[in-house]
Parts: C-alpha cells; structure tokens; sequence
C-alpha cells in the first residue's frame, strides 16, 4: 500500500476534523493538511506565502459552500491550471442539488460525494474514499 497526501478544503472546523479522525486510523499511510477556503487552498497548491513548504497533494477533497472563494470557483480555477489539473478533485460536501453535482462535473470533478449525516456513516464515507485512492486508483505522477 503506498501513503497518501490529502489536502482538505474547508472552512467547517467541525467537518475538517472529522476528516481527519476518520483517516487517522489508517495505519498512517494517508497525510491530511487543511486549509479553510478556495484562497487558500490556491495559495497552498501554488506554493505562496505562507505555503512554500506545501507538498503537492494527491487528492483534494473540496467543499463547495465556503467563505471568500467557494468550491465551484476552486475547482474550476485547478482544473484550468496546467500545473494542477491532474490531481484528482473529489468534491464532499452536504448539498446534493442537481445543479451543484452538474456543474462540479462540467468542471471536472473527479468525484462527487454528499456528507452523510451520522458520525460513522461520514467515517466510512472519508475511508471509502482513501482506500479506493490508495489501494484501487492509479494516480498521476506528481511533479
């Protein structure tokens, strides 16, 4: 199995830590950074202050509704950038409007996943997601 490097982005403390215990328990193979909004996360994935030091993700898990910058403009910003376009997008979010789940495919999202509601089903939800990344999917090489 190799390691993953996640980065999440959005701005529920709430959510983003339960991403984070959810993949904790798994044997550490799966690295989790965090960043609050679409600014940030274009900040991150470009390498500008204060990111200079960011490792190039593997897999974003992208929330649509966030302050500042949302998902869909985050998400068309990446796949429009020839530097980041291949890093898989799965877009986690609790909206599940037809348009919304539209829109982040003609995007190109590589997967799109509402939130489920109970802790575990979230928890197996996050896991389903590492694993079939880690274990089943070939990813781009990185840079």
């Amino acid at each position: 199995m190799r390691s993953l490097e996640i980065l999440v982005v959005d701005d529920d403390d709430a959510d983003a830590f339960m991403i984070s215990e959810a993949l904790e328990g798994t044997e550490r193979l799966t690295t989790v950074n965090r960043v609050a909004d679409g600014r940030e996360a274009l900040d991150y994935l470009r390498r500008n202050t204060p990111f200079e030091n960011a490792h190039r993700p593997d897999l974003i898990l992208l929330d649509l509704n966030m302050p500042r910058m949302d998902g869909r403009e985050t998400l068309a910003a990446i796949k429009t950038d020839e530097k980041l376009k291949t890093i898989p997008v799965v877009i986690l979010t609790t909206s599940g409007a037809a348009p919304d789940i539209a829109a982040s495919y003609q995007h190109r999202a590589n997967a799109y996943v509402t939130k489920p509601f109970g802790l575990d089903e979230f928890e197996s939800t996050v896991r389903t997601i590492d694993r079939f990344y880690r274990e089943v999917a070939i990813l781009p090489p990185g840079e």
